[in-house]
């Protein structure tokens, strides 16, 4: 499974984890996604969206 939302493409990111005696470590920062059940082209699917985007209103959540 990608990790990239469904809404906006946002993706995984590559930094640094850095300690105390400044040695660096490659790692990666990941998008908060949730799986939804949103409403698309009046029907119900599953998508992966970042919470940046739910709580921008940008998915129309499924009502069950």
């Amino acid at each position: 499974m990608a990790k990239v939302c469904e809404i906006c493409g946002k993706k995984p990111v590559v930094g640094y984890n850095i300690s105390h005696a400044h040695n660096k470590t490659k790692r990666r920062f990941l998008p908060n996604l949730q799986r939804v059940r949103a409403l698309v082209n009046g029907q119900t699917r599953r998508m992966m969206v970042c919470t940046s985007c739910i709580q921008a209103g940008k998915v129309m959540k499924a009502v069950r």
